[in-house]
């Protein structure tokens, strides 16, 4: 599978961040994407960075804006991951999954502190989907730094693991991006997992837009504070020596 993941600077302008999301599309698809991912908050912006708090968002637009997503991925066969600030009874902080099935699925980030702690609601589903024969898993930005989260898509058996950040910082901050960036390697290796990163651009970018390979090794990085689409082509391929040794004792630790 053809999978993209495209970096950008996020905002609070909604209409604005879908122009953005819609490019991306478009080009995507033009360059035979089958799923493309995007940042977390990407279609609202993320409070209290680009609104004072999660309340301010315009949800009733927000409904529109998803709803031509989903018109978007039905029009060109595309599987699309957008993040948001979603409401229900609650606000949550959601990965949404628009299908060119018109089925929606979605994820809520779990692991919340500060910002999130005091703008959210937990979320309760696993993260785990499949399209197109591939089985994926979706966590969001904090939840890397927390292996529990990662070892429930092990158990899942996640063919590929998906991360949404929105971590910016408004210095540049190169120590923080290569910390997290030890975090999703460390994800992908201790979970023999294929795993890619997407992040916000500005001001400065602290997490990678990425793909990490099962053991851990950086296959594709985006440059760092600026636009782009980074396009890997996934495939299912057999473990190596090492990765069969380190899944058989995952496997025997996770009975």
């Amino acid at each position: 599978m053809r999978i993209g993941a495209y970096q950008f600077g996020v905002g609070g302008d909604i209409r604005e961040n879908y122009r953005e999301i819609e490019k991306a599309i478009y080009f995507a698809k033009n360059e035979g994407v089958r799923l493309i991912v995007f940042p977390e908050c990407s279609l609202t912006g993320y409070p209290p960075r680009d609104m004072d708090d999660s309340s301010r968002v315009d949800f009733g637009l927000v409904q529109i804006m998803c709803e031509r997503l989903q018109a978007m991925a039905d029009k060109n066969d595309i599987s699309i991951i957008v993040g948001a600030v979603f409401k229900e009874k609650e606000i949550y902080n959601r990965a949404i999954l628009f299908r060119p099935d018109s089925q929606i699925e979605f994820y809520d980030k779990r692991a919340l502190w500060g910002w999130d702690e005091g703008n959210f609601s937990k979320g309760g589903s696993d993260g785990i989907f499949e399209t197109e024969g591939i089985r994926f898993g979706i966590r969001i930005c904090y939840e890397v730094r927390f292996p529990e989260y990662f070892r429930e898509l092990y158990k899942g058996n996640t063919d590929i693991n998906l991360v949404l950040f929105y971590d910016v910082s408004d210095t540049d901050d190169k120590e923080r991006y290569d910390l997290i960036k030890g975090h999703l390697q460390t994800r992908a290796a201790e979970n023999v997992t294929t795993t890619i990163s997407v992040n916000a651009v500005s001001p400065f970018q602290t997490a990678p837009t990425a793909v990490f390979g099962k053991s851990g090794q950086c296959v594709k990085e985006c440059a760092r504070n600026k636009p782009e689409l980074l396009i890997y082509d996934f495939e299912k391929t057999e473990n190596d020596f090492s990765e069969k040794g380190r899944k058989a004792i995952s496997d025997k630790l996770t009975v």
